[in-house]
């Protein structure tokens, strides 16, 4: 049998970290060089399995925009 892959994996550290910085997803989308989403945010933030080019882009939006050196481990479970 193939193995499946879970796709949803609960709340991640990036959603607290976000309401502990006072930030939102906007705040993410508009500080951020580089194409990304509204939804791919909201996405990172539930939890649903993210491409790690889409991670990587989150996390340099984050520190951008929070003025932090976050790296991927801290805000991603998976």
């Amino acid at each position: 049998m193939a193995e499946t892959i879970e796709r949803n994996l609960g709340e991640q550290p990036i959603a607290k970290l976000l309401q502990k910085l006072q930030l939102c997803t906007h705040d993410l989308v508009t500080a951020s060089e580089e194409h990304i989403t509204h939804k791919m945010v909201t996405k990172a933030c539930k939890g649903r399995r993210l491409t790690k080019n889409i991670q990587h882009k989150i996390v340099r939006a984050l520190n951008k925009a929070a003025n932090t050196s976050y790296k991927k481990d801290q805000l991603f479970n998976y």
